[in-house]
This record gives C-alpha cells, sequence and structure tokens, in this order.
C-alpha cells in the first residue's frame, strides 16, 4: 500500500480536468476574486463536494515548492528614502517582496532583511548587485536563497 503521505509532481497535462478545477477555485479563493467556495465553485464549473474532496490535496508547484525564495540582509544609511528606492528597483527587477524586517538606526545605519521571490528571470546575484548600486547602501550579503 502507498504511503498517504508521499508527494508525486506529475505534469497537469495527465491529471483529471477536476484538479485543473479545484486549483483554479483555490485561487480564487485566495485573492478575493470569489468571496466563498460556493462561489468560487461554481465559477469553475466544479461541484463543492468534488471541490472539499481535493483542496487540503492538490497544490499548484510554484505554491509549495519553489526555490527561488531569497533572503537579503542590508546595511542601509539613515537617509530619506533609502528603503523606498530599494523597493522601488526590486519591483523594477521583477521581484516579489515577502518581508521586510528593518531594525532602528544605531551609528546613522540601519539594518533592514527582506525576503522576496526572485520572478520574470531575475536572480539574486543580479538582485544583490543592483542593490549595491542605490544609494544610500552601505552593505548587502544575501543570507538564503538559490
Amino acid at each position: 500500500m502507498a504511503d498517504a503521505s508521499r508527494l508525486v509532481l506529475v505534469s497537469e497535462q495527465v491529471l483529471p480536468e477536476i484538479i485543473s478545477k479545484v486549483l483554479e477555485a483555490k485561487r480564487l479563493r485566495a485573492s478575493g476574486e470569489a468571496a466563498n467556495s460556493a462561489e468560487a465553485c461554481r465559477a469553475v464549473g466544479i461541484s463543492r463536494s468534488a471541490y472539499y474532496k481535493y483542496k487540503d490535496q492538490v497544490w499548484g508547484y510554484e505554491d509549495h515548492f519553489s526555490d527561488r525564495i531569497a533572503s537579503v540582509y542590508l546595511v542601509l544609511k539613515d537617509e530619506k528614502g533609502v528603503l523606498s528606492s530599494i523597493i522601488s528597483r526590486l519591483y523594477e527587477l521583477g521581484a516579489n517582496i515577502l518581508t521586510i524586517n528593518q531594525n532602528i538606526p544605531i551609528d546613522s545605519v540601519a539594518t533592514v532583511t527582506i525576503s522576496l521571490r526572485c520572478e520574470q528571470g531575475a536572480t539574486t546575484g543580479m538582485i544583490s548587485s543592483e542593490l549595491r548600486k542605490l544609494s544610500g547602501v552601505v552593505e548587502v550579503k544575501l543570507i538564503a536563497g538559490e
């Protein structure tokens, strides 16, 4: 008998259509495009019983298995707009910011840790290099990621 907790990566092309519809219904719920499960099920054309049968057993690959998440540690000058310029640059590079933790400045510098997901072809190396070029950035260290 197969282990019930074993995970398998399978192309969506070979799965029954119901699995794709459950994934889409979950996305609609998570994004707020559907107010509740019943509305999400109606939108994708499945029964609520089918949705509830599979919803806790299927996930999109990007939802749980992404290895493109990184954390960047920065030392920044305590100057107006430095963090804003970093956030803007990360947006331009196609990075999705997941968390920002900024500490109170000491000796005119503040440490910031940013967790992000690299998207649209951005790499952590490119992101680190680009952040180093910004005014007010004293130090950039990649502390986790690809």
